[in-house]
């Protein structure tokens, strides 16, 4: 006597609905990505004619061409580069030095220290505040004034901190006996053992760091510092025509509709190149970092 099939018409038709509903959802997030990249490849005068494009009839690389010919893109790129790395370091080392002991609840004031970090994530000491402690400490014009401020994000603190108290109490015990010490348990121990929560937080912290815009352009006062979002964002101005005409940043020629898109790739590529290594530990990650509170 043939089996009944354990799926029902409903649940059919939920599975249908579910495959239709995220194909259009995925379409919707990567269409205004393929029409950026498709526009950077579009000769000026076809995209005036189309206004949209998703396939360039004759593709070009002009855009990309004047791009790295004038040097200040990739300047500029290199320099967020410089920015991404050295910052997402600092924010995991400074993230794991913090999350470590507050994961011990052997350490005293443990519940106060928790409750003031929570507090940062609803109030903060404003924009001005900030500027004069940055000015004051000296840090302006510097690429420090991009990582000290945001060293630790209190979000992702405690994400690490829920991980490593998920660790078992055992380790710990087996590596005092042994004769480590609370710094040897953390780099040896502890931080191999959070692989997984390393890399979501890691990917947390290099595209907060990629997309520094507004720090940048309020601490960097050097245009010749600025990070690829911000001469992005001077680029979108010229394209428009806000600049003023003795304004030095007009050397930079007015560039085309085409040219602003080919910016927009070269700024948003390279953030997108690192999530695939980091995917498959990605969703572990954040859920092994929400299961404590």
């Amino acid at each position: 006597m043939p089996m009944k099939s354990s799926t029902t018409l409903p649940s059919k038709l939920f599975d249908i609905f579910n495959y239709v509903f995220l194909a259009i959802f995925a379409l919707l997030m990567l269409l205004p990505l393929m029409y950026v990249l498709s526009g950077s490849l579009t000769s000026d005068a076809e995209l005036a004619l189309k206004k949209v494009v998703l396939i360039p009839m004759e593709p070009t690389f002009d855009s990309y061409n004047y791009i790295l010919k004038s040097g200040i893109i990739f300047q500029s790129l290199m320099y967020s580069v410089l920015i991404t790395v050295v910052g997402t370091g600092i924010n995991i080392f400074s993230t794991a030095l913090m999350a470590y002991p507050l994961s011990r609840t052997t350490l005293r004031g443990r519940s106060i220290l928790m409750k003031l970090i929570v507090f940062t994530m609803l109030f903060s000491g404003g924009m001005i505040p900030t500027y004069i402690l940055v000015k004051e400490l000296g840090l302006l014009n510097s690429y420090w004034s991009l990582w000290l401020p945001t060293a630790i994000s209190a979000f992702n603190l405690i994400l690490m901190k829920n991980f490593f108290q998920n660790l078992p109490d055992s380790i710990e015990e087996a590596a005092k006996i042994d004769g480590c010490n609370d710094m040897q348990i953390l780099f040896r121990m502890a931080l191999p053992l959070s692989m997984p929560s390393i890399a979501a937080l890691t990917l947390f912290y290099a595209v907060s760091n990629w997309n520094s815009f507004f720090n940048a352009l309020m601490y960097i006062q050097d245009s010749n510092k600025w990070p690829i979002q911000v001469w992005l964002q001077q680029i979108v101005i010229l394209s428009q025509g806000g600049y003023d005409p003795n304004d030095s940043l007009t050397e930079f020629v007015k560039p085309p509709e085409t040219v602003k898109l080919a910016v927009i790739s070269v700024a948003t590529i390279p953030i997108l190149c690192i999530y695939p290594f980091l995917q498959k530990h990605f969703a572990k990650g954040v859920l092994l970092g929400s299961v404590k509170g």
